[in-house]
């Protein structure tokens, strides 16, 4: 039983790791070159980034590139607030291998 609750715990991580697809127009652009971009949290690697997609979608990865957008410091009726950090991954994937983003995992 201990092996089931293990094979779960595998999967769960996953689906931390990838949060959701970022469909923008420059993230539209990148797929003509065999790339999608996903939102992961701050803490995640390449390496599990790598694993966690080709676990998920059955699909080779050829490379991931990450960077850290910078939160901004807004004003809200006069009050200082600042939004939160975000980290994206760009996926490159190889060649001949597509990743659907408008149907779910």
């Amino acid at each position: 039983m201990a092996a089931k609750a293990k094979k779960q715990d595998t999967q769960e991580w996953m689906y931390d790791i990838i949060r959701n697809p970022l469909v923008t127009e420059k993230s539209t652009l990148g797929s003509q070159h065999g790339q999608v971009t996903f939102h992961v949290p701050l803490s995640a690697t390449k390496p599990r980034i790598k694993q966690a997609i080709e676990l998920l979608f059955g699909v080779k990865v050829k490379g991931v590139n990450t960077l850290i957008v910078k939160g901004k410091t807004k004003r809200f009726k006069g009050v200082l607030g600042r939004r939160s950090d975000v980290k994206k991954a760009i996926v490159t994937l190889e060649d001949g291998q597509t990743i659907d983003v408008g149907t779910g995992i």
